[in-house]
């Protein structure tokens, strides 16, 4: 949305625009299983544009009248650097940090589509469909693998680690970075672990990413 600005987790804007949300589907086995969805052979890549981002730590208004909107909880990575058909290496100085989002998808409206074989972009780009946390430099986050959870109403729904990703992320942006050029700003998300969900009005989001960066939200 117009308002959106790249932060820190401190509050200090980035001073970075932000230009396309790079996506990829069915990253996590278990989550491809749960909605009955083949793994796919290479990377199942998507795009949402500017407009889909909100800040999470705003309350999120659901669209009307379009259907269940589903949370898909993902690790998001800010892009500090132009990438393009990149190596691994160069992935990894390009990463300037790390944040939690979501990708909303309108799940009717994304079956009609899968089943006439159309692209999922009415599903997955709507004005606010990526709500994007604040980040934390990537040197604050473990060399390793990554961990990160969503509780709704206090209950746990999603629990991811990278290193349940079927394409990790240093290999899986040098993917990206083949087909589209990733410029500073851009954001990639990473994929969702199993668990996703409905949305309902009056739900209390809680996500953490490791022991680095909480955020609370609501949903209208």
């Amino acid at each position: 949305m117009p308002d959106y600005q790249h932060h820190w987790k401190d509050g200090t804007p980035l001073h970075l625009p932000l230009g396309k949300i790079l996506c990829v589907g069915r990253n996590y086995a278990e989550h491809a299983q749960e909605l009955n969805n083949p793994i796919p052979d290479e990377p199942l890549l998507f795009i949402k544009p500017a407009t889909a981002a909100v800040h999470l730590t705003r309350p999120i208004s659901l669209p009307k009248d379009r259907g269940a909107v589903h949370f898909e909880t993902e690790l998001a990575v800010l892009i500090g650097q132009p990438l393009t058909s990149a190596s691994e290496a160069e992935v990894k100085q390009a990463i300037l940090g790390y944040g939690l989002a979501l990708d909303l998808t309108l799940r009717d409206v994304q079956s009609r589509l899968k089943e006439k074989g159309q692209p999922w972009e009415r599903a997955k780009g709507f004005d606010g469909a990526c709500p994007l946390s604040p980040f934390v430099p990537a040197d604050k986050l473990p060399e390793g693998n990554i961990h990160f959870t969503l509780d709704i109403d206090g209950q746990r729904q999603q629990t991811g680690d990278t290193r349940d990703m079927l394409n990790p992320i240093l290999p899986l942006i040098a993917h990206m970075s083949e087909h589209f050029t990733l410029q500073p700003g851009d954001v990639v998300l990473t994929g969702t672990p199993k668990g996703v969900g409905p949305l309902v009005s009056g739900q209390t989001l809680s996500l953490e990413l490791e022991d680095v960066l909480f955020v609370e939200t609501q949903v209208l």
